[in-house]
């Protein structure tokens, strides 16, 4: 009778929790990140041992940039579960963001965390893809003076290779373009669309070309991604490089304006961004009128954007 007595007053309690992690989970779903953090402090400090709750709490503070608060939730993850590469894996990047944001001297001080907690969760989980790309990018960025190794680099690259060759692709080509070295970069991405073809993968190559000022060649494989996959969002991209680099501008024209016309919510650039790109390209074919007209639009649709304002200083 006490057992069916407990569990009537505790199952209530239990229901009440779950609620306040589910709509948490939401929240965070839902880009809400400040108000995910003011459902989940109170119930983690009623709550401590909650594994769910702490991580989603540092999850909260990580999208928000509060990497100190973040990093405080994930040591405590890594301490309750030692075992749990993605929970070293959390806590390294954290911690690989606040080194980031703080000066060089400060940074040097953190780095070696940074590297044992990645180095820990590669070990811990060798199918840790994320882990991996993570090390990729570290032992590259790093000088060598404090462990940066393009070898090491490579190791990883070759692990991701193992487990998927779209992202050993990928890693490649990222280390290539990062040593200055474009063809075999090209090369790589290449072969990652090849294998995958992925709008990521078609993304990794535009950036590249546009990064080498190959806009001719940005411009194609945004047309073959677009073919591939049929994105709206496609047509606001090739608009974007004609606009940016004053090549065919009529091409930009008429995809920028496809893009407007069928916008929804999902192509994620808001049409704001449209407007301005088809008021540069007015203003590269000298026509002040129309440029006028649209960046007008554009700042109708969202005043607070600097860059549009500034803009149109120039067409007066």
């Amino acid at each position: 009778m006490k057992k069916i007595v407990l569990g009537l007053v505790f199952f209530p309690l239990f229901l009440i929790g779950q609620t306040s992690l589910t709509e948490a989970q939401k929240l965070i779903e839902s880009k809400q990140f400040y108000k995910a953090e003011k459902v989940l402090i109170p119930f983690v400090n009623n709550n401590p041992d909650n594994i769910q709750a702490t991580e989603l709490l540092g999850d909260a503070f990580g999208y928000q940039k509060k990497w100190d608060e973040a990093i405080t939730q994930y040591k405590l993850l890594v301490e309750a579960k030692p075992t749990e590469a993605n929970f070293h894996y959390k806590y390294g990047g954290a911690l690989g963001m606040k080194a980031l944001n703080v000066t060089k001297i400060r940074a040097i001080g953190i780095i070696g965390d940074v590297k044992e907690a990645f180095l820990k969760a590669a070990q811990l989980d060798p199918n840790h893809v994320d882990t991996r790309w993570a090390l990729v990018e570290l032992y590259m960025q790093l000088p060598g003076i404090i462990g940066g190794s393009k070898s090491k680099s490579f190791k990883y690259a070759n692990e991701l290779e193992k487990l998927s060759k779209v992202d050993g692709y990928l890693a490649k080509g990222y280390i290539y373009e990062y040593d200055k070295e474009p063809e075999l970069a090209e090369k790589f991405y290449k072969l990652a669309i090849k294998e995958g073809g992925s709008i990521t993968c078609y993304d990794k190559l535009t950036k590249f070309y546009e990064k080498e000022g190959k806009s001719i060649k940005a411009i194609s494989n945004l047309e073959a991604a677009h073919v591939k996959h049929k994105r709206n969002a496609m047509h606001y991209q090739i608009g974007k490089v004609c606009a940016d680099y004053n090549v065919q501008l009529e091409k930009g024209e008429f995809c920028l304006k496809v893009y407007i016309d069928n916008y929804s919510s999902q192509d994620g650039v808001p049409k704001a961004w449209a407007y301005y790109r088809l008021a540069q390209i007015y203003k590269h074919k000298k026509d002040k009128d129309e440029a006028l007209i649209w960046i007008d639009k554009a700042i109708t649709d969202l005043p607070e954007i600097d860059v549009f304002k500034e803009f149109k200083e120039t067409l007066h």
